[in-house]
């Protein structure tokens, strides 16, 4: 008998943990889920009941899926003797198809192989990995100070020259970026910068997320599968808030480096004063240039694959 697919209905906060915590236990890097986090998902004001689907046999929920409005899909968990797998992931799909969504993306640790060959099976494909960075301030190297920079604020009209910076990069449609950036409820919009040129045309944008209750970079898990605030390439994703994130955009061209050290210099010059000592990144495998700057002047720390299947 096929089981029973259905979407959230509430009480099914415990029976989701009972699920999770039982089939991820051995995994490596594996924390228990508790009731109270997704309860706290389940009753936000925006939860909709229709991104979560239940496997049922017998009367006992035995699996489940979840979906998010950006197209991120989770990987089908089941209770062991249940294979439930391939409806809960079909429902998914089918119920992301019908919201207009024609990618889907999954992330999970690296070391999760089962996890990866289940996707890999099933249409996804590995399409980069999200490195995560992190350097002491007093391990940086030792920046000049340039006067000179004209270094403002982001403005509104900037927008269209900043998606252009980085094309591919920033994922979501300039509207959308507009309250992104200037109506975020988890950082203020002068968290951003423009490096510009003699003309005010932007040469590069940055972020700095200085707020001392998010977490530190040295003492979160950097393999984990977690977006971090700020960080370009990862609007509108659920996300890690880290102390201290900087994230740049520049041109991939012969000056990359060179902006990308002004801004830096910029960055540093502007949290002398402050309680920031550690400055964290996170930036997509497939920037290289952007990769190559990270890898230069910070330390890696980790890093987790992003697997994407067209609809």
């Amino acid at each position: 008998m096929q089981p029973q697919i259905r979407n959230f209905m509430p009480g099914d906060e415990e029976k989701q943990v009972a699920v999770y915590n039982a089939a991820a236990a051995s995994l490596p890097g594996y924390k228990p889920a508790t009731v109270e986090d997704v309860r706290r998902r389940t009753r936000a004001k925006d939860f909709d009941s229709a991104t979560r689907f239940y496997a049922v046999d017998g009367g006992q929920v035995v699996g489940y899926c979840t979906i998010q409005a950006n197209g991120r899909i989770g990987y089908p968990w089941c209770l062991k003797g249940h294979t439930v797998e391939e409806p809960l992931l079909n429902a998914a799909l089918d119920a992301c198809r019908s919201g207009g969504i024609k990618r889907v993306f999954s992330a999970y640790r690296t070391d999760w192989t089962a996890q990866a060959m289940f996707l890999e099976a099933h249409g996804f494909r590995k399409v980069r990995e999200m490195v995560n960075f992190a350097q002491n301030l007093l391990d940086l190297p030792t920046m000049v100070i340039r006067r000179g920079l004209n270094v403002t604020p982001l403005k509104r009209d900037d927008l269209p020259a900043i998606a252009a910076l980085a094309p591919g990069i920033i994922r979501i449609p300039p509207e959308r970026m507009e309250s992104y950036c200037f109506s975020n409820p988890y950082f203020p919009a002068d968290s951003l910068f423009v490096l510009r040129k003699a003309d005010e045309t932007p040469q590069g944008i940055g972020l700095l997320i200085n707020n001392g209750e998010y977490a530190n970079p040295l003492q979160v898990d950097s393999a984990a599968p977690c977006f971090r605030l700020g960080a370009f390439g990862t609007e509108e994703m659920s996300t890690k808030r880290i102390n201290g994130l900087y994230s740049f955009l520049v041109r991939n061209d012969g000056d990359a480096t060179a902006i990308g050290l002004d801004m830096l210099s910029y960055v540093l010059n502007r949290i002398q004063d402050e309680t920031i000592d550690v400055l964290a990144a996170q930036v997509p495998s497939d920037a290289n240039h952007l990769l190559s700057f990270y890898q230069k002047y910070f330390r890696k720390q980790g890093s987790f694959p992003v697997f994407e299947r067209e609809l």
